[in-house]
């Protein structure tokens, strides 16, 4: 069986937010023109700084971490190396 889509990377960068104190680390997510809610990962840091923000803090995660975030806070689709249409992250 063959598939159009590369296989996904064992680990991706992904963005966070800002920590207030004493906050844990959240993932930044987007939410789409039809209310979807998007998580953007990238495949190297220099992805990440080229088509997120060069100043964005990040995460590194493994596919199980990217399951236990989804399961903490589900996102409905995830990017792999692209650019958000905007780069307001909630």
């Amino acid at each position: 069986m063959t598939t159009d889509r590369p296989p996904f990377p064992p680990v991706v960068y992904a963005p966070t937010l800002a920590p207030g104190e004493g906050d844990e680390t959240r993932l930044a997510v987007h939410r789409t023109d039809d209310g979807r809610v998007a998580l953007f990962v990238y495949s190297a840091l220099d992805r990440l700084v080229e088509y997120y923000r060069s100043d964005s803090p990040w995460v590194l995660l493994t596919v199980p971490d990217l399951q236990r975030a989804y399961d903490a806070a589900p996102y409905d689709l995830i990017f792999l190396d692209q650019r958000p249409a905007r780069v307001e992250a909630s």
